[in-house]
């Protein structure tokens, strides 16, 4: 009996040492596998990736000029789709450099972050040059029409202001105009304004770009109006653009 006992435990330690063994090594290396597959090799690609485009847009940044951005307006929208409705959000901006360039842009996406940026870009391609009088308002009066938006511009002396509500007020703080007067008529539908007053922004002249136009001097054309030729020489001189 006791030599039967101790030939079981031996034959039982060996099938324990042989049977634990290997699954142990396998464990170990599946382990390994599955850590060299995982989150190592490729989480330092990807980290490597992020990495670089980090700094591409650092050096986009560097390189570009700065811009004001103005949000003008957000609104979530929804599109039905099989098995409900798909939430989203469209954002509508407003950039300019505050020197005579403005522009808008409109985009969607699923988070609002994204739609601002989307929206940005597209308003960054869109800008318009919009020449100045001394650098603080408008050279002439101007009007825009888009859909049942209506707008009216007025050039104003130092010290008035910005007078204009909601999407105008955006538009000539980014664009640079320290003095206009402004008045809107017909839809407060801020998509339509900004294009009413895109509109009659870009019909804005200055006296160079008409005198050029019609092969005169600067001088010639502020001389009609009353001014003698000496204080039209200044005048014409103090014009920048």
């Amino acid at each position: 009996m006791m030599a039967d006992e101790l030939m079981s435990s031996e034959a039982g330690d060996n099938q324990s040492a042989e049977g634990g063994a290997q699954p142990q090594h396998e464990r170990q290396g599946r382990g390994g596998r599955g850590r060299g597959r995982g989150g190592n090799d490729r989480g330092g690609e990807r980290g490597g990736r992020g990495g670089r485009r980090d700094d591409r847009n650092k050096r986009d940044e560097e390189q570009g000029e700065e811009l004001i951005e103005k949000l003008v307006h957000i609104n979530r929208v929804s599109k039905t789709v099989k098995g409900g409705k798909r939430f989203g959000f469209a954002a509508l901006v407003v950039v300019g450099d505050g020197q005579g360039r403005a522009g808008f842009g409109h985009g969607k996406a699923r988070e609002v972050p994204e739609a601002i940026s989307k929206a940005t870009a597209a308003a960054k391609k869109k800008m318009i040059r919009v020449p100045l009088k001394e650098g603080r308002t408008l050279h002439h009066d101007g009007k825009g029409h888009f859909g049942a938006g209506k707008v009216t511009l007025r050039s104003a002396p130092q010290g008035t202001g910005i007078i204009a509500g909601g999407p105008m007020r955006a538009v000539f703080e980014s664009l640079g105009v320290a003095d206009v007067v402004t008045k809107s008529n017909g839809t407060s539908n801020p998509y339509n304004m900004i294009r009413a007053t895109f509109e009659a922004l870009g019909e804005q002249t200055s006296p160079k770009s008409v005198a050029a136009r019609r092969g005169k001097k600067v001088a010639d054309l502020l001389g009609r109006g009353g001014a003698s030729a000496a204080v039209a020489e200044v005048e014409a001189a103090a014009i920048t653009e």
